[in-house]
């Protein structure tokens, strides 16, 4: 066997390799196609039986060290290399940090904070309730039995149970926290209820998850006089309008008689609604004196107490406070809708007090 392929002359020649490069150079040189140790391996052919049985079996031998010598220095060049990479790369904390931008108040969110803030100035509580409601307290209460055709007048999302359960809904109005209300607690009762509201309907003006806020004022006195002194100036307050005109028009509802409608007056150019005055009506919320049917139903004595109630959508409100044309644009999470739109936090609590 060739002296070249000495062990102590190739553990030699790998210690001083001094680079991923040179230690390939030597692979090469040694277990390359024309390698040292492979011309060997190539000249087994040309010995008898017994002299290729020993020299084969030293060569392996020798090719099994010269493997694991190869491996042990590429290992000790590669830890050397990523120490120097450590050592040279440092992170430098003085650079500037990424710009981090201020959130802003969703439409939705502003218009609750701030219907809260004029109900609580009227001496009105905020009152919640679950989403997922009975069928009693969503309809029955409310004077919306089964056979009622109002229940047509609502795309109800129902959810399934067990055949002697009673049926449960996605609440299609807040007016479910009222009844809970009158039921747990006894009169007076003056509070509002804002929250999410379902029904099967989706276009422009329409979603099937939207905002409502209700009113409910239960005495020995109020008058539909009262009622509508209240909302008279709510909407003056919310619009920031104090010449605002309005009418109110008899209306239907099974949970209050009377009842009416409320609208205000609008004029609409270039496809921008101004709202205040003109010679338009737009439809801006349901109200009316509680049924006693309704008063009854939660146990209470209509011979000695009545009230109002009344309902808004919050969307169709901020949309016309704020000028928004699609109601969708509300649920998609668009970020530059929210920056057009939204309001800083610092700007509403200087203005509310908060």
């Amino acid at each position: 066997m060739s002296s070249t392929l000495d062990k102590n002359d190739i553990a030699n020649k790998i210690d001083k390799a001094s680079s991923l490069d040179k230690l390939e150079e030597l692979r090469i040189y040694y277990l390359g196609k024309k390698g040292l140790l492979t011309s060997e391996m190539k000249s087994l052919s040309l010995l008898s039986v017994e002299e290729k049985k020993e020299k084969g079996q030293k060569l392996n031998i020798l090719k099994k060290f010269l493997d694991n010598e190869l491996l042990k220095k590429k290992n000790i060049i590669e830890n050397i290399a990523i120490d120097e990479k450590i050592k040279s790369e440092k992170i430098d904390v003085t650079l500037p940090s990424r710009n981090f931008f201020t959130g802003k108040i969703h439409p939705i969110s502003q218009s609750i904070y701030k219907i809260i803030d004029i109900f609580a100035s009227m001496g009105f509580s905020v009152e919640s309730g679950p989403d997922i409601e009975t069928d009693f307290n969503n309809f029955t209460a409310l004077n919306i039995p089964s056979h009622h055709p109002a229940r047509e007048m609502q795309d109800t999302f129902y959810i399934g149970g067990e055949s002697n359960e009673e049926d449960r809904v996605l609440r299609t109005h807040t007016s479910p926290v009222q009844v809970r209300s009158m039921l747990d607690s006894k009169p007076p009762i003056r509070i509002i209820v804002p929250g999410r509201t379902y029904r099967s309907d989706s276009d422009a003006t329409h979603t099937p998850m939207f905002h409502q806020i209700e009113g409910l004022l239960i005495d020995e006195t109020s008058t539909m006089a009262h009622l509508k002194g209240c909302l008279i100036d709510f909407l003056k307050e919310f619009f920031e309008i104090d010449d605002l005109q309005y009418r109110f028009r008899p209306s239907y509802f099974p949970f209050t008689e009377p009842s009416a409608e409320m609208d205000i007056a609008f004029t609409k150019k270039n496809n921008v609604i101004n709202i205040g005055e003109g010679n338009e009506w737009l439809e801006i919320l349901g109200c009316g004196m509680v049924n006693p049917r309704v008063l009854e139903n939660c146990n209470i004595d209509s011979n000695k107490y009545q009230g109002f109630a009344f309902g808004m959508g919050i969307e169709r409100l901020s949309m016309l406070k704020y000028g928004i044309t699609d109601m969708r644009g509300f649920f998609d999470c668009d970020f530059r809708w929210i920056n057009h739109y939204g309001f800083s936090p610092l700007d509403f609590s200087s203005s509310s007090g908060i």
